[in-house]
């Protein structure tokens, strides 16, 4: 029965969550809270938007791969000791401190997700264990580290970055409360200078809660657990990894340092926006050098800086790159621009160009495109452009959310082989290496966030209390503002619209404003409805549709008719289908069959032919921006449905287990870019 729901849409929800949970009513746990922990904000400083966390701008988190060789680093990947608290002790005995005894504990790699510790069958498609090991674990669990930072770290400013913690993380250095976190897929950054004791022994501990999707995994009459300000706020149908899932590491450096580098390119020209931070306590004077990079044309520029203790400013500079040639899919050119703070006169040796000696630097990579709407069509360096894309999710059978890199060139090496040339994150940001792998090779990206599913109800707690979905669409916008891959933004996926359509729209048009504020680019913004007839669409700068006509609801031949309708209540949009695909069986003896029998791997891939040759109909082109194939491979999820198979959805073009290909793989593969 629950084999034909292998993807909810917007229209089928509450008849498949009936399905599940024998009509049960929902688990409320809503906390006490005014606002999102982070205390996500925007300032205005020197005519530039700077995101705010912590109270200290968001700094760059591509010193992840790009170490700057003017700072110090320690990665704390590896082995770290492990306790479920399934009682919420830990605070009470004070877990976090740092003489705690923690010798009885487990030692789990980090990265990692505690989902895999023990649980067995996890990537197979036997569904005899479902509902056991620590995949069904929910609550608090504790992860603690030993590490002995240099003894230059003395009077640096330090940061401790984590690139993923799901969902919810509260951090302790040496005893001490740092920071909290909410969004599992959101990197952050914390300032621990003033807790960490450099040359000696330190213990960071982390307490991470994930909250259950369902009472029971196994019973027929579970109910689902909520909590109305978190994000998602309710079960999905993807999986929820718990743990440090991505790495961590921390970063020294002066007290006085470069945070970020913002770019923007038009027509051989570079723009960059270098915000500054003083963390010290004395005045300083510091020569600012940025350099736009090899191969470029550009010549550097320098400004004198004057700042106060705790002061943050923004310096603009504008460089013709007369040689830099375009990124595009088919020659992604990139480069690198670098900032350097050269220290005053009295403060340190003079260096050979005269300046001074390198206070700090940081370097990030560009790329010169400019992406647009013009009327009805979505432009990349001025040429109308359409997106062949795929939804993916990030995960693997052997490592959950904490891919290799070794995962993530095969996945994504699918995403060239089938002559993608777009993917959408669907539903949340990705490790930074993916944005890297997508600048490289030619990859355009729909930056996606986890606002799915949302009710009237939490859409207005969000805009006018809790915040989070701002929060999580501006440190989008704000991580991957300098990606040439990264060429939309995506604000939602198939939320409630019809119970109060201005609720609606104000959530929207909060989480788009926020998004405008920081983004100098100004990428096109859009977000995935679940409905042809959206009440918001104006809002859209392209209108991104999630369609399932011939499986959910009317028929197949309806979609290209459907799209015209839209197309005339909107002319000056573009439009994209976010979303399309189907299921197929997973047992070798009902894969294969007749195109018109459902669950077959040939009546999958007719369907996306019927779909894909509608989207790419010749009399449609003027307005059609693109067509996203759900999804690149099947995928787990807690939802409740396939059981039987091990809550796999098998709707991708590939297997979960061996990515071994379904025929719709090579009937995408070979379906032409009609502007290619």
């Amino acid at each position: 029965m629950f084999r034909k729901f292998t993807k909810l849409g917007l229209g089928i929800l509450l008849l498949s969550s009936t399905l599940f949970t024998g009509g049960a009513s929902a688990i409320t746990n809503t906390p006490v809270a005014d606002r999102e922990p982070m205390n996500t904000e925007v300032k205005s400083i020197d005519g530039t938007n700077v995101l705010y966390q912590y109270g200290e701008p968001v700094p760059s988190f591509d010193t992840w791969t790009q170490e700057e060789p003017s700072r110090t680093y320690l990665s704390l990947d590896g082995k770290w000791k492990f306790a479920m608290d399934p009682d919420s002790k830990g605070m009470n005995e004070k877990w976090y401190q740092k003489d705690y005894n923690d010798s009885s504990w487990q030692q789990e790699k980090v990265p990692g997700s505690w989902d895999l510790y023990d649980t067995p069958g996890f990537g197979t498609y036997d569904g005899s264990n479902f509902g056991e090991g620590t995949a069904f674990y929910d609550g608090d669990a504790w992860f603690r580290t030993h590490f002995s930072p240099d003894a230059s770290w003395k009077n640096q400013f330090v940061k401790l970055n984590f690139l993923g913690v799901n969902y919810r993380a509260w951090v302790y250095v040496n005893g001490h409360f740092v920071g909290e976190h909410e969004g599992g897929n959101t990197p952050f950054a914390l300032n621990v200078s003033e807790y960490l004791q450099p040359g000696k022994d330190n213990v960071i501990a982390v307490r991470v809660h994930r909250r259950a999707d369902f009472d029971s995994y196994t019973s027929p009459d579970a109910k689902p657990v909520t909590n109305d300000v978190e994000l998602p706020y309710k079960p999905v149908d993807y999986w929820r990894y718990a743990g440090i899932t991505r790495s961590v590491y921390l970063e020294a450096t002066s007290n006085v340092n470069v945070s970020k580098i913002l770019t923007s390119t038009g027509d051989h020209t570079l723009t960059t926006k270098v915000v500054v931070y003083n963390h010290g306590d004395k005045k300083v004077d510091r020569q600012l050098v940025v350099d736009p990079g090899e191969q470029t044309g550009g010549k550097p520029k320098s400004q004198e800086i004057e700042l106060n203790p705790g002061e943050v400013k923004v310096v603009s500079l504008d460089f013709d790159i007369k040689s830099a040639s375009y990124w595009t899919p088919e020659s992604p050119n990139l480069y690198e621009v670098t900032a350097t703070l050269y220290k005053g006169k009295g403060e340190g040796q003079v260096s050979q160009n005269g300046i001074g000696s390198v206070d700090d630097s940081l370097s990030t990579t560009y790329g010169m495109r400019t992406i647009a709407t013009e009327g009805s069509k979505l432009t990349l360096n001025g040429e109308q452009v359409f997106l062949k894309g795929l939804n993916w999710h990030e995960e693997t059978a052997a490592n959950g959310k904490s891919m290799t890199i070794e995962e993530y060139d095969t996945e994504l090496n699918h995403v060239l082989n089938v002559n993608a040339n777009f993917i959408r994150n669907s539903h949340y940001n990705r490790h930074p290496y993916v944005y890297d792998f997508a600048d490289k090779n030619g990859i355009m990206v729909l930056d996606d966030v986890d606002n799915m599913w949302l009710d009237t109800k939490q859409e207005a707690l969000q805009t006018n209390s809790y915040g989070l979905s701002r929060s999580l669409v501006l440190s989008m916008a704000w991580n991957q503002i300098n990606r040439p891959s990264v060429i939309m933004w995506s604000l939602q996926n198939e939320s409630q619209i019809w119970d109060d359509e201005q609720v609606y729209r104000d959530w929207l048009s909060d989480m788009k404003s926020a998004v405008k504020s920081v983004d100098i680019q100004n990428r096109p913004v859009t977000w995935a409805s679940g409905s042809s007839w959206d009440p918001a669409y104006d809002l859209a700068d392209v209108i991104g549709l999630n369609e399932y006509f011939g499986y959910f609801y009317m028929k197949d031949e309806d979609l290209g008719t459907t799209l015209e309708a839209v197309h005339r209540n909107h002319p000056n949009k573009p439009i994209l289908i976010t979303e399309n695909g189907t299921w197929a069986y997973a047992e070798e003896e009902l894969k294969h069959g007749e195109p018109t029998t459902s669950g077959t791997e040939e009546w999958q891939s007719a369907k996306f032919l019927n779909h894909w040759n509608q989207v790419t109909d010749s009399n449609r082109l003027d307005y059609m921006a693109g067509y996203t194939f759900w999804v690149l491979k099947d995928y787990k999820q807690r939802l409740g449905y396939n059981q039987q198979i091990n809550g796999i959805s098998t709707m991708g073009l590939m297997r979960f287990d061996n990515e071994e290909p379904r025929l719709v793989y090579e009937t995408f593969k070979n379906a032409a870019n009609p502007f290619k």
